[in-house]
């Protein structure tokens, strides 16, 4: 069983009121997404405009940052949620190595160029919100959490990632049933990042590298009508992580 996690002095936090907060989460920053793309067409995590980066990312999921993080301050739970004292061993570091290497195949530099500076940076900088803001939730709080409960590791590293895959199934509200496949490719992404947290001791990385992820991939469709196979790379990667994970599962523990 794990440890607990938590120091004396910290609130205890039951699993249910967790995945309330994901609720929370996720119920707030939808609704405020749609609150300010009303008048405008936008697709899903396809932004065109500035206008259109700011209203449907960039101020949805900041105020959701900040949710989290007060939650994490209410908690006293800084320590934990940034930190990880349960290293795994060291080929692990091939995961976000494989992933960084997707990311940078993946984005569409032809297109943000077509957007111009301003549109990439805010772009980069929303994408950064959401990595930051998924991975303190689920990552952080979420993997606290469950080892606060006396979880096994490998429930922890399974629940935490079926929470964060399931949290996405709202998803059928603006793309339809294809939301059901995005559950579980972000289930089975949420465990790398989940082994990026453990291999690197933190959440710096992993929120990094999710937050790139995210731009490498949306940065494929803010040209309308134009084709870009770029993102057939992350999807590589997550097959070929998939199968080195499931051939060396036995030597990921120390």
């Amino acid at each position: 069983m794990s440890s607990q996690p938590v120091k004396a002095g910290s609130r205890a936090l039951p699993v249910w009121a967790y995945l309330a907060l994901v609720v929370g989460y996720v119920v707030v920053t939808g609704l405020i997404g749609w609150a300010a793309t009303i008048g405008i067409d936008v697709a899903y995590a396809s932004p065109t405009s500035l206008d259109e980066v700011w209203r449907s990312l960039t101020l949805p999921v900041g105020i959701g940052l900040v949710l989290v993080a007060v939650a994490i301050t209410a908690l006293r739970w800084w320590r934990p949620v940034l930190t990880d004292d349960r290293p795994v061993q060291r080929w692990v570091v091939a995961v976000p190595v494989i992933m960084v290497v997707a990311i940078l195949l993946a984005t569409d530099y032809a297109g943000l160029a077509d957007r111009g500076l301003g549109f990439t940076l805010l772009l980069l900088l929303s994408a950064l919100f959401v990595g930051y803001a998924e991975e303190a939730l689920f990552r952080g709080i979420g993997v606290t959490v469950f080892r606060a409960h006396g979880f096994s590791e490998g429930k922890v590293a399974l629940w935490s990632s079926v929470v964060f895959g399931v949290a996405h199934a709202a998803n059928l509200f603006s793309t339809g049933p294809k939301a059901l496949v995005q559950v579980l490719v972000v289930a089975v992404a949420g465990y790398f990042f989940y082994l990026v947290r453990r291999r690197t001791g933190g959440l710096l990385l992993p929120g990094l590298l999710h937050g790139l992820w995210d731009f490498s991939l949306i940065s494929s469709a803010v040209v309308p009508g134009r084709a870009y196979v770029g993102p057939g790379a992350s999807v590589l990667a997550l097959v070929v992580l998939t199968v080195l994970i499931l051939v060396r599962r036995r030597r990921i523990e120390l």
